[in-house]
């Protein structure tokens, strides 16, 4: 006799294989969702002499201030010519630092340089290897997130991660969420929208890709969508894994039944 709890297990695999049919390559967003960004940049700043009316307990602040400046920018240049994101980061962090009261006296061009460099280096989150070797085997595993492809590069050959193609917004000539960047990667892939599954840390990255009929899966990372409606969210995607306290994707292999 099948018990209660059986059903909804079996209703829950059902609709995971009925949601994900047909699937051909699989897409990531890159930043937040396969590396942890804040560790590397806060241990990036720790790394510079003290600074003039900085301390290194506000180190924390300033690179989630810097990481939501950068989302700022990118977000007003939807529609626009993909820019270069190491000068959108030299930018805000420039500003930062002068609302800090921090001179080119105090930290001079080259640490500057070195901290915009930083971006370029960064750690895997836990479950990242593991989880791509998983879905690689599988699908074709794929980037397509904003940024150069030597950023791109530079990140994952430092995380130790692996991805059969990058695609970055400079390469393709548009910048997330402008529907025509999900477009090109498609076409470039020969993949219908229906034939790829977006998995991504940002609502409004799979928010824009799911009005074009591309699968989503929400990977919840400790360091994105700070001001997002969790239980919104959950609504708005095929599906939603917790890799905040699990194993993110881990949890996303599984449910591409790799």
């Amino acid at each position: 006799m099948t018990s209660p709890g059986n059903q909804v297990t079996s209703a829950s695999s059902l609709r995971t294989v009925m949601t994900l049919a047909g699937i051909k390559v699989v897409l990531f967003d890159l930043m937040g969702t396969c590396v942890d960004w804040k560790s590397s940049i806060v241990a990036a700043l720790h790394d510079c002499a003290h600074a003039p009316g900085l301390h290194p307990n506000d180190y924390e602040v300033l690179a989630t201030d810097w990481r939501a400046g950068f989302f700022e920018h990118i977000l007003a240049l939807s529609g626009q010519q993909s820019p270069d994101i190491d000068e959108i980061h030299r930018d805000v962090l420039n500003a930062l630092l002068a609302d800090r009261g921090v001179s080119e006296d105090d930290w001079d061009a080259d640490v500057r340089a070195r901290l915009v460099a930083a971006w370029h280096h960064q750690l895997p989150w836990p479950d990242s290897a593991n989880g791509l070797r998983s879905i690689s085997a599988k699908y074709p595993a794929v980037v397509l997130a904003n940024g150069t492809t030597k950023l791109q590069l530079d990140i994952v050959r430092s995380a130790g991660i692996h991805f059969d193609a990058l695609f970055s917004s400079k390469l393709l000539g548009y910048t997330k969420p402008d529907p025509r960047i999900y477009e090109k990667a498609l076409e470039m892939l020969e993949c219908r929208p229906t034939e790829a599954v977006m998995v991504a840390a940002h609502a409004y990255d799979l928010r824009a890709a799911a009005k074009l009929g591309i699968r989503t899966i929400y990977v919840r990372r400790s360091t994105e969508d700070p001001t997002e409606d969790m239980d919104a969210v959950r609504n708005n995607v095929d599906f939603f894994v917790d890799g905040s306290t699990g194993d993110g994707l881990g949890e996303a292999a599984a449910l591409l039944g790799c």
